[in-house]
């Protein structure tokens, strides 16, 4: 029998990574983090990692197993997770996927082929070369009219996923998107998939708070410490919650300014966390608010008990 898998879904500061401990505290589970950035050491204030006291004992994975310096695929996340769910689940216990990196998630339910993607050197290095010539806003802009459904994925700073998409057109002919779209919608697992929504504007609040606390907290002094480090331009730099923060540090625009364009950039993400899995998956949605987290989790737990053998 195919492997049970429950995944929890939906932007960020929405209360998953909660739930997702109280489904493994009450069907014997293990989490698995489904965040592409929390596989990062140090990454610890700006990508809102589960602290050891908030786990409550409850096993952890994909969490802290790369360095910062290190890069991180998509093709990388499916392998190790697809084998954690299959080792979880022989142990007599239930996986949980908790996160809100859609494509990461989708591509490990629903078994993306990513061996059919080898990167061409040769058209790689053309493409860096362009880049190199041109700025990366460019290469954005050629993208955006070869795949704009793609491109409104990519934020333009991310050289890195950019030049894979312009690579892949380069050597298919095919584009991403239209890849992605034909990827096979069926699973080696049985996923069941809870996603977690609530008002935008009331989202929007907590994102800001969140933002506010994790200043508090350090994020600050956690990104000079990163920056001090010589890691300014690596892949984990380029999350939200870290690059907005660069500037301020380079002395291009003030901390207020800074920390506003990290509650701006958090609330559009969040938008498109939306977007991506009520487009992408077939998700069971239940609205939450900061007042009825308690009932709502307990009618989350009561309806997953008849799926769960």
């Amino acid at each position: 029998m195919k492997p049970l898998v429950i995944s929890v879904v939906g932007p960020t500061a929405v209360g998953k990574s909660n739930l997702g401990i109280e489904i493994a505290h009450r069907f014997n589970g293990e989490v698995i983090s489904g965040d592409s950035m929390q596989i990062y050491r140090t990454m610890d204030i700006g990508t809102a990692k589960v602290t050891k006291e908030e786990m409550q004992g409850i096993p952890h994975h994909m969490i802290d197993i790369k360095q910062p310096d290190e890069s991180f695929s998509v093709a990388e996340f499916q392998e190790k997770v697809q084998k954690l769910i299959r080792d979880i689940y022989k142990r007599g216990k239930l996986p949980v996927l908790v996160g809100g990196t859609g494509l990461y998630i989708q591509a490990t339910l629903f078994n993306f082929n990513f061996s059919e993607q080898k990167k061409d050197p040769v058209i790689m290095e053309k493409l860096e070369n362009q880049l190199d010539e041109k700025g990366r806003d460019f290469m954005y802009k050629r993208l955006r009219e070869i795949d704009p459904k793609q491109a409104s994925r990519i934020h333009p700073n991310n050289e890195r996923r950019v030049l894979r998409a312009l690579e892949l057109y380069e050597t298919t002919g095919q584009v991403m998107s239209d890849h992605h779209q034909e990827q096979s919608q069926d699973s080696p697992f049985r996923p069941v998939l809870i996603g977690l929504e609530m008002d935008r504007e009331r989202l929007y609040e907590r994102i800001n708070r969140r933002v506010d606390d994790m200043v508090e907290e350090g994020l600050l002094e956690e990104v000079q410490h990163l920056y001090h480090e010589g890691l300014k331009d690596a892949q984990s730099m380029k999350a939200i919650g870290y690059k907005e923060l660069i500037p301020y540090l380079e002395g291009t625009c003030n901390l207020e300014e800074a920390v506003e364009r990290l509650k701006r950039n958090s609330r559009r993400y969040a938008k498109r966390q939306y977007t991506y899995f009520k487009n992408k998956l077939d998700v069971t949605w239940y609205e939450v608010t900061p007042e009825n987290y308690k009932e709502k989790f307990e009618t989350i737990l009561d309806d997953l008990a008849g799926k769960i053998d």
